[in-house]
């Protein structure tokens, strides 16, 4: 693929990150803030509960301010989150049509749309399902602030070694296409990434000290789903947009390719 080609589609791939995000946002602070909003709340009752409990003993010790947000919460609900999404969405789609550049062609003969839709469902997988299952979403102020580096570290450990697998399995079912079948091998390498998955997922160690004890689950599961919808409606989104900005943009290569038509209408 020549170097303007793929220019072309890391704009449109970046391009119609942007427009995912601007779903994704929709959804975040639709569906993703209440739960936010109900862990700082749960967050300030119990610092409250522990002032109180403090103040119960006799302490009489001058009453510390209170510190100000260096942002206030409706600018990080709105100002900030949409910019947070817009640059995830936009930084993921460029990486995404790189990836879609590469696999054009190797994969099997897909068209652009149905590359990117393959394309978007690996990402999706490897650089969010598979570490979310692992190591789920959790709100702000509601894991020890000591292990957050630690947590940190697994987290991005998990989606290094998710993206490895996904890579590994794909060459495994090139490989095994022509002794199994392009089905028989895909179920194979498929079967291969699960196993294999599964095993990381004994190994590695669990965040026990992610969620504080007492925190409602009720609440946690609300934070989890919106932040599962989150990712999946902008990978969704992204997929339907740049399969069809790839397949205008790649329409005169395939036209050019394309064998040229033999013969002519002779006039009588």
């Amino acid at each position: 693929m020549h170097a303007s080609t793929v220019r072309s589609l890391l704009v449109r791939g970046m391009l119609a990150g942007l427009i995912a995000g601007l779903f994704a946002f929709a959804v975040a602070y639709v569906v993703g803030e209440p739960p936010v909003n109900g862990s700082i709340a749960v967050e300030e009752a119990q610092a409250a509960h522990e002032a109180g409990a403090h103040a119960g003993h006799g302490a009489a010790a001058a009453e510390e301010p209170a510190e100000e947000e260096a942002v206030s919460r409706d600018v990080q609900s709105t100002f900030g989150l949409a910019t947070g999404v817009l640059v995830y969405g936009v930084a993921l789609g460029g990486i995404a049509a790189l990836a879609f550049s590469f696999t054009l062609g190797r994969v099997g003969r897909f068209s652009p749309r149905a590359t990117a839709a393959l394309v978007a469902a690996a990402a999706f997988t490897t650089v969010y399902l598979v570490p979310f299952l692992k190591y789920p979403a959790t709100p702000p102020a509601v894991g020890n602030p000591d292990t957050i580096g630690k947590r940190t570290t697994l987290f991005f450990l998990m989606i290094l070694l998710s993206v490895l697998l996904g890579v590994a399995a794909v060459i495994a079912g090139r490989r095994l296409a022509p002794r199994l079948g392009n089905w028989n091998a895909t179920l194979a390498a498929g079967a291969g990434f699960v196993v294999v998955t599964a095993v990381a997922f004994a190994v590695l160690p669990d965040n026990d000290d992610a969620v504080k004890a007492g925190f409602p689950a009720a609440l946690l599961w609300e934070f989890r789903v919106a932040s599962l919808a989150v990712q999946l409606v902008m990978w969704a989104v992204f997929a339907v947009v740049f399969g069809v900005l790839a397949q205008k943009a790649l329409a005169p290569r395939a036209a050019a390719e394309a064998p040229a038509q033999v013969g002519a209408p002779v006039a009588g």
